[in-house]
């Protein structure tokens, strides 16, 4: 049988199983397969990654809404709730969409509990360690093409806590990351960099600092801001973790 005929049977639904029987190295592959390729067939996949973006938890619903509606909001919570991913996602979607000119990505030069000494390279290069984690969620929003192309156009901008003195951020969307390293004069200073048409996001979880405890200043900030109307302070817990679920059992226990 020609290529072109089976394709045809196979078109029609004319396809006869039985013509292979006698051939044993011929598997027809079954119809009831679990997925399909085509879109009206994946409804019930579960799906790790989509590119527009979803919530997995009641908490990260009640995030999503705060980030539209504030101009300031903190969210805190345990590792793997997906805190600096949303709000990354959401800036690149003001920005894609016009709503803001920019995005300015600040994060603490903090270490992880151990001094990695010093670093090879002009400051850049000493900082891309540190800054790496918002490039991974950078790219995976964006192409790794359109993610330099857009940092060389200055539309978006990574830069470490000490850089964001004196600065004023009009028409931009800041996403502050791991602000548990923060100490409660850097975080005044970083929150009142908020200027006019632009949106804060800050991200951290208080009870996983690589400071003394009594120099975080995350906690204290969060609880003071918590009364004003119009700044949302979203708090996640384990039950709104998204990475493998070890990583709540572990939580729960740590």
């Amino acid at each position: 049988m020609s290529k072109r005929a089976t394709k045809r049977q196979l078109r029609d639904g004319a396809f006869d199983a039985g013509q292979f029987e006698a051939d044993d190295k011929i598997r027809r592959l079954p119809l009831d397969r679990g997925w399909s390729p085509l879109a009206h067939s994946n409804e019930d996949r579960e799906q790790g990654y989509l590119k527009t973006i979803k919530a997995k938890s009641a908490g990260q619903e009640k995030l999503i809404a705060a980030i539209d509606e504030k101009n300031l909001v903190m969210a805190l919570g345990p590792a793997g709730t997906g805190k600096t991913y949303l709000a990354i996602a959401k800036a690149v979607e003001a920005l894609e969409s016009g709503r803001v000119g920019r995005i300015v990505l600040s994060r603490p030069a903090v270490e992880a509990g151990e001094s990695i000494g010093f670093l090879p390279g002009d400051a850049e290069d000493k900082l891309a360690p540190y800054l790496r984690p918002l490039y991974d969620a950078l790219s995976d929003r964006l192409s790794m093409k359109r993610v330099r192309s857009l940092l060389a156009e200055g539309a978006i901008e990574i830069a470490p806590v000490g850089f964001m003195r004196g600065r004023t951020l009009n028409n931009a969307f800041v996403v502050i990351d791991e602000a548990q390293n923060c100490t409660y004069v850097q975080l005044k200073m970083l929150l009142t960099r908020l200027g006019w048409h632009s949106t804060m996001v800050v991200t951290g979880d208080p009870n996983q600092s690589d400071l003394l405890p009594e120099l975080s200043g995350l906690a204290p900030v969060s609880e003071r801001l918590e009364q004003l109307p119009n700044i949302a302070v979203v708090r996640l817990g384990e039950r709104d973790i998204v990475r493998h679920p070890l990583v709540a059992d572990m939580l729960s226990v740590l």
